[in-house]
């Protein structure tokens, strides 16, 4: 699908190297009240630990429908200015669970290595992981491009699937998705993130990595 630009976005970034984050809770019955999101907290929680460079939060609670799921994040891109947006929720396959289709009704090109990682660090855990859908893809317009991930719906699931697997020593043995995530934002132009090792290590080649920090 194409993409235009609706030339009203609002970023305003307190540093160059402030990345802008969009998330996604997508729920029937958390966006209407009958239990609380755990989705959010859970990604600002994981946020807070792991980033060591500026960043801001934008979040939104809706329900399991198409339309509003891709008009939300076409909002968050277009008009906010996100350069990451994460939906958690709506992946599975019952008929209600839309986020992968509505997510590439608004994309321009996909990334399938984000969701075949993903699938296969939660295989390490449970077998349904297979029944996973999730996707992720880049929504491109004339001056700006956002890389979009669907994550699980749960708390644990977003941590392992952000971090990665690791030992008792801490090393890691399976990456998690968010060790790719920085380099693939400064390829699309956006601006320089940097992690908390302790928490994920985000990877650059050489000729990519800023000698100063």
């Amino acid at each position: 699908m194409s993409a235009k630009n609706t030339n009203t976005r609002n970023t305003k970034r307190s540093h160059p190297d402030e990345i802008w984050i969009g998330l996604v809770s997508i729920s029937d019955r958390a966006s209407s009240g009958v239990y609380q999101d755990e989705g959010i907290p859970a990604l600002q929680t994981w946020f807070g630990k792991a980033l060591s460079s500026p960043w801001h939060m934008e979040s939104r609670l809706i329900p399991d429908e198409k339309e509003l799921i891709s008009k939300t994040i076409v909002e968050l891109v277009d008009e906010v200015g996100c350069d990451l947006v994460l939906t958690t929720g709506g992946t599975g396959p019952s008929r209600r669970d839309v986020t992968p289709e509505a997510t590439l009704a608004i994309a321009t090109r996909e990334m399938p290595g984000f969701a075949e990682q993903m699938r296969q660090i939660s295989l390490k855990f449970v077998p349904t992981a297979i029944l996973s859908r999730q996707v992720a893809a880049l929504r491109e317009i004339s001056d700006h491009t956002a890389l979009i991930i669907n994550l699980p719906g749960q708390p644990k699931a977003i941590q392992e699937t952000l971090e990665g697997l690791k030992d008792t020593d801490g090393k890691s043995i399976v990456p998690g998705i968010f060790a790719a995530v920085p380099y693939c934002i400064d390829l699309i132009g956006g601006p320089y993130v940097e992690t908390n090792e302790a928490v994920i290590k985000a990877f650059r080649p050489k000729s990519a990595i800023r000698m100063n920090n």
